[in-house]
């Protein structure tokens, strides 16, 4: 019984801050528009990068991992790729989520459009 009640508490937790880091983006970070939405070599390209730099704290597929909120919530579907983007730059290592500001912003928005395909 207590392993499903941590269970659900640290889900509920990661959660939590997934959706705290997306409205936390400026409001003209929204409406920046994504490059490479539609095209589909950018979110192959995109699915690799995520499985190299994002899969091993968010899970394959972004289902979640043990230190990660899962990105197919609905508040990160919903949220723009602009938000998307702004998050993948900033992070915020107090929510536990690296900037990702090395990785040059083409290759950010590959994953941004990676990420938005798997609505």
């Amino acid at each position: 019984m207590n392993r499903v009640l941590i269970s659900c508490f640290l889900f509920l937790s990661l959660r939590a801050r997934a959706q705290d880091l997306i409205h936390r983006a400026p409001v003209n970070a929204a409406s920046r528009p994504a490059p490479f939405q539609a095209d589909d070599h950018h979110v192959r390209a995109g699915a690799k990068l995520f499985a190299r730099e994002c899969a091993a704290c968010h899970g394959t597929g972004g289902k979640g991992g043990v230190s990660a909120p899962p990105l197919t919530l609905p508040a990160i579907y919903a949220a723009s790729p602009g938000t998307v983007f702004w998050v993948l730059k900033n992070g915020s290592l107090r929510r536990g989520m690296p900037s990702f500001a090395q990785v040059p912003e083409p290759q950010r928005w590959q994953i941004v459009a990676y990420l938005q395909s798997q609505r």
